[in-house]
């Protein structure tokens, strides 16, 4: 059985989604971030970053989100979240995959957490200020590339969608959020109809409603 260590709506969130959308068995151990415990001595010990997730299979160990759902995709080839190699698509795939995980997330980081990218007092808001515009415009490109389309890559589901509507909930109190985009709204809405989103935002406690 599977074990991912995970914290709602953190970056686990796409490795959750990756597992019940593959409906294998496996447990859930909640790494409480309000007390710090990715910080704790025994999860550095599985996770030396310190961050959130972490995948245990059998006695091997896996962090990084985007690595996670890879693997996974890897082990259960069966549920093509992943097009195989050979595949045209492949390629659209890795890029999307790679923008999502290398791109899009470290900006957001940046927008949550910019007092550790400065040693200005003061340079914060500057930073959340200037992120903000940044990611908007990422959002903008995703917006572009989604027109006329129901899935990131292709004509079905992949890793890609799970990981793009982790991304963009994370950003829905900016002041032009993901859903005010018209394709991606559209794109967004219709995810959020997805059994296995939903199931798994009962189990996180998160609040769908914008989506309808």
């Amino acid at each position: 059985m599977y074990k991912l260590f995970y914290y709602p709506r953190n970056a686990s969130w796409a490795p959750h989604l990756v597992l019940k959308e593959l409906g294998v068995d496996h447990e859930l151990i909640l790494v409480d971030r309000k007390i710090n415990a990715h910080k704790s001595e025994d999860y550095m010990k599985l996770n030396p970053t310190g961050r959130i997730p972490t995948l245990i299979d059998v006695d091997l160990v896996i962090f990084e989100s985007a690595a996670i759902c890879l693997y996974l995709c890897d082990k259960h080839p069966e549920s093509n979240l992943v097009p195989k190699i050979g595949d045209p698509l492949r390629a659209e795939f890795l890029q999307w995959l790679f923008y999502l995980n290398a791109t899009l997330q470290p900006e957001l980081m940046i927008y949550f957490y910019p007092a550790k990218h400065t040693l200005d007092s003061n340079g914060a808001t500057a930073i959340i200020e200037a992120q903000e515009a940044r990611i908007t415009d990422m959002f903008a490109l995703l917006d572009k590339a989604l027109d006329g389309k129901e899935f990131l890559v292709g004509s079905s589901l992949t890793v890609c969608d799970f990981l793009l509507f982790t991304l963009s909930h994370w950003a829905d109190e900016f002041k032009k959020p993901p859903l005010a985009f018209g394709s991606l709204a559209r794109y967004l809405r219709s995810l959020a109809k997805h059994s296995t989103i939903q199931d798994v935002c009962k189990i996180e406690g998160t609040n769908l409603e914008a989506y309808n």
